[in-house]
């Protein structure tokens, strides 16, 4: 049935009335709060209890520098965490707001066109399917077969909706209004609410007659008019209970608090250590304990409980969750610009250490662009008309594009080209019923009364295997096999029409059933096949050779034959040759194997051809026991099973709505060499993080031996407590923008899959952390010894030099950390890390400003620009030393 649908003026008229279809989302927690929730964290909490008792004996000594200096510290570091996590949570709200943006089919001024879902409006009249997402709560005017998933609702993940062709004026009568449901007006009574519109089913949470806003239309088909948008919907009315949670705790974040809690351990107790034997030394040697000094006493206390404070700071990453958040949402934003849109934050992490790819092949290997390369019609051309313009649910909008599935559209453009108008035969003859195409009945059914003689036709497309097993009469079946073989040899998609004039009643039509990939239905005569053409991208099989290299398997799994299925995958560069057995098996043959034999099955197939959506899920679950990481395409309901168990789902950006729901990241130009893309990214992420650890861990290391040090030798703390905070900032912060930052590089597609039980501290990390922590260490106490030969002691312009060689130190060694277990120049691709640049700009400058302005409160003086060129240079020696390593190794290998 046609429909005016509304003009551009009642659109605009509606839309003033009833707003925009989108959900107000929950009230934000205020800036302040969020601030304010920074101080929550255990560590801060104890230095501000650390600096309230220094401000209080401030009081008695008149020494405020250091206290202001820690306050200074505090804010700074927590106002950096909350500037980090509110940009993260922008990043994440425009990601939100991406699924606002998508298509909805619509009837508007008497064609069918394609509207954003937030631009839905009341009075709408809106087209769903299998796969659609319903965009807004409406009433239903048609329906087939359709079935809604309402979990998001009510937790019922199928409820069976009104299957009447049309609703009659009369039903709504007696709730004192009535509806004009006719093809030239549409309009929502304002006298009624929703509940009201609707005929309630006993058995069903909701009225049998409505679809909801976020409901998923699992099977069927149908029309709705729209009653209610945005926060008028019934999800609009609930406590937001379907909004999206992004706080996802990620393998690689389990391995980081594992690796916390160590260091926390090695940290705090070196702490304690250095604590005691400093305030046990100061008790043997300071006179002021022999004295009744009260606040002299409490003062060295104080002083030293701060170092213990600060060493715990020093020792807790607690950089770590900002740096892996940071991580994540720069990639999340990157790969955005590469066509991959990333919906859970695990899937950054995760596609790095995939080793099966399960790919669908239209879309993702092919282009999807159908086309009719062939149709071969044994008789009755009326009839076949018939059967692709009225069996179907595609249509082709007013500006010639088509709307809905791509074969079907490709039949509905050929019909166009043959000079028939299928719109003027749905118009023309009254559809009945209609069965849609699903996976696991693989054809499409409609009954129609033929306008010229009344008579009840039964029209039926699908998999030829299954149409012409049902065609009785003469036909040369072994003629059409052969020419159906020549087809899929040449990666066709292949279809047969059929159809009964035999059909009496709609009840006798009612009795197509599915059973085992077959109908309890005669069809009388045969029509024609067709090929549908669909080919391969063109960047696919460098793709596929980039995968393979990378050590990634590819399998395709497809309810396309095996000729067709085996042709892709050699052209693909999967399969060789033309042997089929033990690369690929078909769906039917999967279900019957046992676990064992399935198992190992799993293990050799490159192909599998004629799937339903259980095959694909079993063999990703079969797989996943294998050991292997499993990321896997899909673009159709169908696939949602799969999609939902894949270590990472990749739904296509021209995918249904539960497809895209199912999956952590959507391909939104569908293309393979996004996926290439996508591990590439993930691999590089990881290897970011393992570098900030590197560099932390060798800070940390340093640091902790050098206090520890000093306190054996009995000086004056190395480094205060405003540096080391300096120092954890320059850690923590710049750092992680620093190798954040760092773009992906190709070269680790060389590298095989890393295991996901494999801790993220490799043996040869922990061994570069030792050997440059250690190194660092014996520098600093060798120049912190040659300090103390001068009388009396360590000078304030000398500890500016020690402090001053500290930091320069990292900043070099944050080079090294670039170029962390490879064999590449620290300045290999140098010119492009602009990051890299405005970070080591950052920490030089900050620590001028410091050394030249910070006085009292950071315990330094300034330095001439002879001992800067000095320091600068001499700490230049470790990145020398790097480089001669990566040199000689590089060499090596």
């Amino acid at each position: 049935m046609n429909y005016s649908g509304l003009s551009a003026g009642e659109v605009a008229r509606s839309r003033a009335e009833h707003g925009d279809n989108v959900l107000t989302p929950p009230k934000r927690v205020s800036l302040w709060r969020l601030y304010i929730e920074k101080y929550d964290d255990p560590i801060i909490k104890i230095l501000l209890f650390a600096a309230v008792i220094s401000l209080a004996l401030a009081f008695f000594t008149g020494e405020y520098i250091e206290t202001i200096g820690i306050f200074v510290a505090i804010i700074l570091a927590t106002t950096i965490g909350f500037f980090f996590e509110r940009d993260a949570a922008k990043k994440f709200d425009v990601l939100t707001l991406l699924g606002e943006e998508s298509p909805v089919k619509v009837w508007r001024d008497g064609s069918v066109t394609l509207v954003k879902r937030r631009d839905i409006v009341v009075g709408d009249i809106v087209m769903v399917e299998t796969g659609d997402e319903v965009p807004a709560d409406g009433k239903i005017i048609e329906s087939v077969s359709l079935q809604v998933d309402e979990s998001s609702l009510t937790g019922e993940p199928i409820t069976s909706k009104n299957e009447e062709l049309r609703i009659k004026n009369e039903e709504c009568s007696a709730a004192g209004t009535t509806f004009n449901f006719d093809s030239a007006s549409l309009r929502r009574p304002s006298t009624m609410s929703n509940v009201q519109l609707s005929t309630f089913n006993s058995q069903s949470t909701y009225p049998a007659d409505m679809l909801l806003r976020g409901t998923m239309v699992m099977d069927g088909r149908g029309v709705m008019m729209v009653t209610a948008v945005g926060d008028e919907t019934e999800i609009g009315r609930v406590a937001r209970s379907s909004s999206e949670t992004t706080n996802v705790r990620t393998p690689l974040n389990m391995q980081l608090e594992k690796l916390a809690k160590v260091i926390n351990r090695w940290g705090i107790s070196i702490s304690i250590a250095a604590f005691l034997i400093f305030l046990v030394h100061d008790i043997l040697t300071d006179t002021v304990w022999h004295t009744g000094n009260y606040i002299g006493m409490a003062n060295v206390v104080l002083k030293y409980f701060m170092m213990t404070v600060t060493l715990i700071v020093m020792a807790v990453p607690e950089g770590l969750p900002m740096a892996v958040t940071l991580s994540l949402a720069l990639n999340m934003r990157r790969m955005l610009s590469n066509n991959n849109l990333v919906r859970k934050l695990h899937a950054c992490e995760t596609m790095g250490a995939v080793t099966v790819i399960c790919t669908d092949k239209t879309g993702t290997l092919t282009e999807n662009k159908m086309q009719v390369a062939e149709m071969w019609a044994d008789k009755d051309l009326p009839l076949l008309y018939l059967n692709i313009a009225l069996n179907t649910t595609a249509n082709i909008g007013s500006d010639g594009k088509g709307i809905g599935n791509p074969t079907e559209v490709a039949l509905l453009l050929w019909l166009k080209e043959q000079g028939i108008d299928y719109r003027e035969l749905r118009e023309k003859h009254k559809i009945e019923w209609q069965q849609p195409f699903s996976t696991e009945r693989k054809y499409m059914a409609t009954l129609v009364t033929h306008a010229d003689t009344g008579e009840k036709i039964m029209l039926v497309k699908g998999a030829p295997e299954i149409i012409l097993n049902k065609v009785g009469g003469d036909i040369d079946k072994t003629a059409i096999e052969s020419r159906l073989k020549d087809y899929q040899r040449r990666a066709m998609r292949t279809l047969a029409f059929a159809c009964s004039k035999e059909v009496k009643e709609v009840r006798e039509a009612r009795e197509v059933k599915a059973d085992s990939g077959t109908f309890n239905f005669q069809l009388s005569t045969f029509n024609s096949i067709c090929a549908i053409s669909d080919p391969v991208r063109a960047d696919v099989p460098s793709s596929s050779a980039a995968c393979l290299k990378a050590g990634i398997e590819v399998k395709i799994v497809t309810g396309d034959t095996a000729d067709t299925a085996m042709e892709i995958a050699r052209q693909i560069g999967i399969a060789d040759g033309d042997a089929v057995d033990g690369i690929a098996v078909a769906g039917s043959d999967f279900v019957a194997m046992n676990d064992d034999e399935a198992y190992e099955a799993a293990g050799r197939l490159k192909v599998m051809y004629r799937a339903r959506p259980g095959d694909k899920q079993r063999l990703v679950e079969i797989l996943q026991r294998r050991g292997e990481i499993v990321a896997v395409t899909g673009d159709g309901t169908n696939d949602a099973p799969a999609l939902h168990h894949a270590h990472v789902g990749l739904s296509l950006g021209s995918g249904t709505a539960v497809a895209k729901e199912a999956g952590d990241m959507t391909l939104i130009d569908d293309s393979f060499r996004s996926i290439v893309h996508a591990v590439m990214w993930g691999r590089s992420l990881y290897k970011n993080i393992q570098r900030f650890l590197f560099f932390q861990l060798t800070v940390n290391v340093a640091a902790l031996l050098l206090v520890l040090g000093g306190s054996i030798v009995g000086t004056e703390l190395p480094l205060t407590v405003t540096q080391i905070l300096w120092v954890n900032l320059i850690m923590d912060t710049f750092a992680a923008m620093a190798l954040a930052s760092l773009p992906p590089t190709p070269e680790v597609m060389n590298d095989k899959p890393r295991s996901r039980d494999e801790f993220i501290i490799t043996p040869k990390i922990f061994k570069s952390i030792m050997i440059t922590g250690i190194g660092q260490f014996a520098v600093m106490f060798a120049m912190l010894l040659y300090c103390l030969k001068a009388d009396p002691g360590v000078q304030l312009h000398e500890l500016s030099i020690f402090f001053t060689t500290f930091v320069m130190l990292q900043t070099w060694n944050l080079l090294n950390a670039k170029s962390l277990c490879t064999d590449n120049s620290a300045f290999r691709g140098f010119a492009k890390d602009r990051g890299m640049h405005i970070i080591l700009l950052m920490i030089i400058a900050g620590q001028w400003l410091i050394v030249t302005f910070g006085g009292r409160m950071f315990r330094t003086e300034p330095l001439s620009a002879t001992e800067w060129a000095v320091i600068i240079v001499a700490t230049s020696v470790i990145l020398w030393i790097g480089e001669g390593v990566r040199k000689a190794r590089g060499i090596k290998n």
